[in-house]
């Protein structure tokens, strides 16, 4: 109510605003036309003339003349034109009352929210910005696809949204119909498995790992599967499974962005960020003695120290050197391999960062 008064108050004073200058245009020209004019001219002829200031016969004269005026001017008054104006001024206040409502009212309700509900200043104030436009944003989304349930383009976008705001249930159902309503691929499989283990606080649980499978099934490379079958691995207490579902990420894809986060996973379950030798060599090795074994591990060491002076941006082979030194027992030379590295890798950041997570990893400072 009170903000419908001050509207009204608001209404009444612009209708004012504008009725005011044609009220005092017409008294203006009431008081102050020409008749008012000549009846003053007659006055101060009456006024020379006792002053001695003209003669009986030219103030008659001038009488005659102001008079004849005068009268013109009063027919001009009672003419059409001003019955016009008079008309012009009753219409301008006829749409000023009436007009200016008619036209708010008719621009405000369809333009308008007359029906929106009123919404405590306390709750706004409470209410930070940018989260209460996201979720007004999802709540448009939403409403959309409660009327048209088969917008894969709108399911695949309100997904990953529910899922950052922590709303695991209602983003695996959004996946599931992105799925049906988009098709099939491995990144929405391993997408709809990590909803799962969210909504599961954590665990990767038999349904979940179910959709990682067949990520896998469709694409042998999918990153996001294959992690979290190896998180599955280990929350199954199979450590060598999960080091060996890592061991095998890193070794396809030696620059990729999320290898920190396999390298640390791998760390945790007691693995190496090295992969393991062949089975081939794992079998020679077996018949060989103690010393044919080390010779044929330094040699295998030294081709691997040779190849990195002529390729430097192997990341994985130089901490492949480095663990290799480490575990002869020649700290030496891994701190000059180690500083070899660094020198290789000095001109690009990203490869320099994954040697530094990488001897962490090793336990080596980065």
């Amino acid at each position: 109510m009170t903000l419908w008064f001050v509207f009204a108050l608001m209404t009444a004073a612009a209708i004012f605003a504008v009725l005011l200058p044609l009220g005092l245009r017409g008294q203006l020209q009431k008081d102050g036309g020409e008749a008012a004019v000549y009846k003053d001219q007659l006055i101060e002829i009456d006024r020379d003339v006792a002053a001695g200031l003209i003669g009986p016969a030219e103030a008659e004269a001038a009488r005659v003349e102001i008079s004849r005026r005068l009268l013109a001017a009063a027919d001009h008054q009672r003419a059409p034109p001003i019955a016009s104006s008079v008309s012009l001024r009753r219409s301008a206040a006829i749409i000023a009352l009436v007009g200016l409502p008619i036209v708010a009212v008719a621009l405000y309700l369809p333009i308008g929210s007359p029906r929106l509900g009123d919404f405590p200043l306390a709750q706004r104030a409470a209410a930070p910005g940018v989260n209460q436009s996201l979720d007004n944003l999802v709540a448009q989304v939403e409403a959309h696809l409660e009327k048209n349930p088969t917008d894969g383009r709108g399911w695949n976008v309100l997904a990953p949204v529910l899922e950052r705001l922590g709303r695991y249930d209602d983003a695996v159902r959004a996946y599931r119909n992105s799925i049906t309503y988009n098709g099939d691929n491995p990144e929405r499989r391993a997408d709809l498995g990590e909803a799962m283990v969210g909504a599961a606080g954590g665990v990767v649980t038999s349904e979940a790992k179910a959709e990682f499978e067949h990520a896998i099934a469709l694409n042998p490379d999918e990153v996001k599967a294959s992690y979290f079958l190896g998180i599955a691995a280990e929350q199954d207490g199979r450590a060598a499974e999960a080091a060996s579902i890592w061991r095998a990420m890193l070794t396809k894809a030696p620059a990729a962005a999320w290898r920190p986060l396999v390298q640390a996973a791998l760390a945790r379950v007691g693995g190496s960020s090295a992969p393991a030798l062949s089975d081939d060599t794992m079998a020679a090795a077996k018949d060989m003695s103690e010393a044919d074994r080390g010779a044929m591990i330094r040699s295998m060491v030294e081709r691997l120290a040779g190849r990195l002076k002529q390729n430097g941006d192997d990341v994985e082979g130089w901490l492949r050197l480095v663990r290799a030194y480490m575990v002869m027992g020649d700290r030496d030379k891994a701190k000059s391999a180690l500083t070899d590295a660094r020198q290789a890798v000095a001109n690009d950041a990203e490869r320099l960062r994954q040697l530094n997570e990488g001897l962490k990893n090793l336990g080596l400072d980065g």
